[in-house]
């Protein structure tokens, strides 16, 4: 539920602040004093396109913030905030900041989040109706939604979509197989000789590596031999004081030294050891020289093996040591094609199950949706009766789609067909209703609707083009859907003013320089001033008075009080700048 508004130099508005109630809240006032503002900006709240022009004439950004009452909200929204880690228990915050230079920012509870996500949280908490919003009744998607939200189906339509990407996707994957089965005999072939090749080759993984070192160590066979024996000479064969002959002349100093002061001793041990690392070397040295000098002829052998491998890397178009990973992938591609058949039988009985069984639940989703749409039709109906339209019916037909191939949304096509007088074949809503007819036609769907309706609903004059019984019967089902869930009314009826639990007033202020709106709540007598104004025009009567008088107490005599609305200086609860 919104309990508080503020909007600053959003268009002509300098500073409002707003705290709402439940039930009820109709907003009235002149025609041009910016009633609609109020929507326009809780739209804007909700995620619409906004742009520089919605920043009030020399201020730097329009500022936008709600606080709602989302203690008896769960589901889905719950979901949305914990997939973004926003912290939300009793409350939550919506901000949304549009720069003069059409650069905007939305924040929930103070953390910044895209633009999608702001759209995401707020259309589980408002539905706003704008002037032309019952347009939309006519279209067949929304007629659809409107029979599940009544019949409460979403999570059947929810299964049924499932189904049908399960179904969508094993269909894709067949036809994929299937094209691949005309070309297997060719590709099979294809397959069979580029991995004979890469196999003929016998190529190891890593083995280019080692050859590639083995070929750079054979070029440089001569410096190396002349390294390896100049090293060797002076560890062990050259004459005179090699290293091992000096390690040993060293030992046996120590050892005879040792005998005198024990703290040698280990001096000893190091020199042992180290003798028997030149032994070692050594050793290691003349293997490494001897092995230089087996084989002259493999340098030849290497660069062959390596052109040999250079050369199918370029005809498989990959890199020499991706080799061994290009015949693994050939190996899967043959093996995956030669069970293509077996692969493809399967798929089909796989395809076979997922069509059958989202035609079991499309089944049952038409058996609930015949079911609902009877009762909804019923139940408009009877409000045409009581919002002028007398003798009127209205009717919901839920036949097999055109097609019979299965959609996301299920078998069916929906579609609302009404009579609004008496003697007249129910036809398609698009071709009978004229715009005010809709308008009552799409508030009585809503208020039949409204156990699934969002916690804040908005209408921007849903009861334009009536007038009379007929404005008092829609303001009465205003506040019969206020009851469920909290609503606000723009409106220029008094039958309708006269319904709601609490009252704003919009007026339009100039200095002669400036032009600003403001938003007064009228309480006794102020709103029967302004009852009065919107019954009798431009001089108030005493009779208009009374009338006024008379109509409240009307609305007021069966009717528990409720909190009223206020509204605050602007500043008092601001929101800060944005961090």
């Amino acid at each position: 539920m919104l309990r508080y508004l503020q909007i600053r130099d959003f268009a002509i508005i300098d500073a409002v602040e707003l705290e709402f109630g439940r039930g009820l809240t109709v907003l009235t006032g002149e025609t041009g004093a910016g009633k609609s503002i109020i929507v326009d900006a809780l739209e804007l709240l909700a995620g619409g396109r906004a742009g520089a022009d919605v920043v009030r004439a020399g201020a730097e950004r329009a500022d936008i913030a709600a606080t709602l009452d989302v203690s008896a909200t769960a589901g889905e929204l719950r979901h949305v905030l914990e997939e973004q880690s926003i912290g939300s228990e009793d409350e939550l915050v919506l901000r949304r900041v549009v720069g003069n230079d059409g650069r905007s920012r939305a924040w929930l509870n103070g953390q910044s989040v895209p633009l999608q996500v702001l759209r995401d949280v707020s259309e589980r908490l408002f539905d706003i109706h704008g002037q032309h919003e019952f347009q939309s009744l006519v279209r067949a998607a929304t007629q659809r939604s409107l029979v599940d939200v009544y019949g409460r189906h979403e999570s059947l339509v929810s299964q049924v979509h499932t189904a049908h990407s399960l179904w969508l996707a094993l269909l894709n994957r067949s036809i994929e197989l299937e094209s691949a089965a005309d070309e297997r005999s060719s590709r099979l072939e294809l397959l069979r000789f580029q991995l004979h090749e890469i196999e003929a080759l016998g190529l190891q993984a890593g083995e280019v590596a080692e050859l590639r070192q083995e070929q750079a160590r054979l070029a440089n066979r001569g410096r190396l031999i002349e390294a390896a024996r100049a090293a060797l000479e002076c560890l062990y064969e050259a004459d005179g004081n090699t290293a091992h002959a000096l390690v040993a002349k060293s030992i046996g100093a120590m050892r005879q030294a040792s005998a005198v002061d024990a703290q040698l001793a280990p001096l000893s041990t190091l020199l042992e050891e180290a003798a028997i690392r030149v032994t070692e070397a050594s050793h290691t040295l003349q293997r490494y020289l001897d092995a230089l000098d087996l084989d002259p002829q493999r340098t030849d052998a290497i660069e062959r093996r390596l052109a040999a491998a250079e050369e199918l890397a370029r005809k498989h178009r990959v890199a020499v040591e991706a080799l061994p990973e290009r015949q693994m992938a050939l190996a899967a591609d043959l093996a995956a094609l030669e069970n293509a058949a077996a692969d493809l039988g399967a798929l089909r009985s796989q395809l076979a199950a997922a069509l059958t069984g989202y035609q079991e639940l499309a089944r049952q989703l038409s058996v609930r949706r015949t079911t609902a749409a009877r009762a909804l039709a019923k139940e408009i109906s009877v409000r045409m009766q009581e919002l002028g339209m007398g003798g009127g019916r209205f009717l919901i037909d839920v036949a097999p789609s055109e097609t019979a191939e299965p959609a996301p949304h299920g078998l069916d096509r929906v579609e609302f067909r009404v009579s609004t007088n008496p003697g007249q074949p129910p036809r398609p809503l698009a071709k009978v209703a004229s715009g005010g007819e809709l308008s009552r036609l799409s508030l009585a769907v809503q208020v039949s609707c409204a156990a699934s309706a969002a916690p804040c609903m908005v209408f921007d004059e849903v009861d334009a083009g009536i007038g009379g019984a007929v404005a008092e019967i829609v303001g009465r089902e205003l506040r019969q859907l206020g009851a469920r869930a909290q609503v606000l009314c723009v409106t220029h009826l008094p039958q309708v003013a006269a319904q709601g639990h609490q009252h704003l007033r919009v007026a339009k202020l100039s200095d002669g320089r400036n032009t600003r709106t403001s938003v007064t709540v009228l309480e006794q007598p102020a709103r029967v001033e302004e009852l009065a104004r919107m019954l009798g025009g431009v001089e108030i009567t005493p009779r208009a008075r009374a009338h006024a008088q008379e109509m409240l107490a009307a609305v007021a005599a069966g009717t528990a009080p409720q909190r009223s609305a206020t509204v605050r200086a602007a500043g008092k609860r601001g929101q800060g700048e944005p961090g």
